[in-house]
């Protein structure tokens, strides 16, 4: 029965939503990258991509890809349930794949054949502030029915994992981690080129960076209290800081901080940045500040140490996990210890340290690994 199904063209569906056109960010990346990969390891299988908007034809990656486009956008729990149990549902029983992959933590509860979820987080469990309630309500309420729905899920990291065993009370053998790693791009720079992009971003000086959507999880709030106080007992030193990032909610409390800073004027917000700018952005940095209060996965240190720049972060959640000894970490909420770091890091004998230990831990993160380990996942369930 086994050599029955696997000799057969397996037909697969996947929900793709996130990838955006010049959008991609933690689910997105995490998206395109392992799918780019996958359906090229697995040629033989016929994998049909299921938008809920206009797509973008880069991210039809081979010629085994069938692009579907179902209305309405999902980005409210309304269109959720409608897009979910309705648009996608219909679309499913009448396509009857062998397996439906979600990509993005969701699963229409409608569709009873099979169906595997990437859950990358449980992120509005331990911090809900900032999440509108509407939303919070919705995750709530059905995340955990996904996740018992599912006849597998995928997480990001062995973190994450525990975590939905913990708060779903689902068996560890349900769950396979499949992990992020660095994007293609992140290398070395040479120092030339690292003068041209501070000239172009910081007016030619140093500079710190802190990268990610600017919501309250990522803890903006605590990078900027450290880089006043970093000025304040340093004044004699040049450095900037650069925020990279799209302002993914209104926050008044970082508006009220940002009127107290005495250091405003060496901050620079640059806002979304194209994927083909970030590289020599992150490359040039003097050291990466990723202090956010709770993640999945955390790519951004990865890319950082790809380039052979410093990495701060926070000792909770994932980030322990992804940074290794490759890192320093810190109390993302304490402000002194993070100043700390941002001096300690600014050494070269603390650089060479870090920089000597960032291959090794890069290397256990490969996205051809982890695609195969999908495909692998996926097989099994085939069987």
């Amino acid at each position: 029965m086994t050599q029955l199904v696997q000799s057969k063209s397996p037909k697969i569906a996947i929900n793709v939503r996130f990838l955006l056109p010049n959008k991609l960010e933690g689910y997105g990346i995490y998206t395109k990258e392992i799918l780019s990969r996958w359906v090229k390891i697995w040629p033989e299988a016929q994998f049909y991509f299921i938008f809920d908007r206009a797509y973008d034809e880069r991210y039809i990656f081979s010629s085994n890809i069938t692009p579907i486009v179902l209305f309405p956008p999902a980005r409210h729990p309304l269109l959720f349930m409608a897009w979910y149990e309705f648009s996608l549902t219909r679309f499913l029983n009448k396509l009857k794949p062998d397996l439906f992959l979600s990509m993005d933590g969701f699963l229409p509860l409608g569709y009873k054949g099979k169906k595997m979820v990437v859950i990358h987080d449980l992120a509005y469990l331990h911090y809900p502030h900032g999440i509108p309630l509407s939303h919070l309500w919705y995750y709530k309420f059905f995340q955990p029915k996904f996740a018992h729905s599912a006849d597998h899920i995928i997480a990001v990291s062995e973190f994450s994992k525990r975590d939905i065993v913990d708060k779903f009370q689902i068996d560890p053998d349900k769950i396979s981690v499949v992990p992020n790693a660095c994007r293609d791009g992140f290398q070395p720079i040479s120092s030339e080129e690292k003068i041209k992009v501070q000239l172009k971003y910081s007016d030619g000086k140093p500079y710190f960076m802190t990268l990610g959507a600017v919501h309250p999880r990522k803890n903006l709030s605590s990078v900027l209290m450290a880089f006043d106080r970093f000025k304040t007992a340093n004044p004699e030193l040049p450095h900037r800081l650069l925020i990279t990032g799209r302002k993914a909610w209104k926050n008044k409390e970082l508006d009220s901080l940002w009127n107290s800073l005495k250091s405003t004027t060496d901050i620079e917000w640059l806002g979304y940045v194209e994927d083909e700018n970030l590289p020599a952005i992150v490359g040039a940095a003097e050291t990466m500040i990723y202090i956010s209060l709770f993640e999945g996965f955390g790519i951004p240190i990865l890319e950082a140490m790809a380039c052979d720049v410093p990495v701060i972060t926070s000792n909770i959640s994932s980030m322990p996990e992804v940074a290794g000894d490759a890192a320093i970490l810190v109390d993302p909420l304490n402000i002194d210890e993070i100043v700390h770091t941002m001096e300690r890091a600014l050494s070269e004998k603390e650089k060479a340290k870090l920089t000597a230990k960032m291959p090794a831990n890069l290397a256990r993160y490969d996205w051809k690994r982890s695609s195969q380990t999908l495909r692998h996942v996926a097989k099994k369930l085939l069987e």
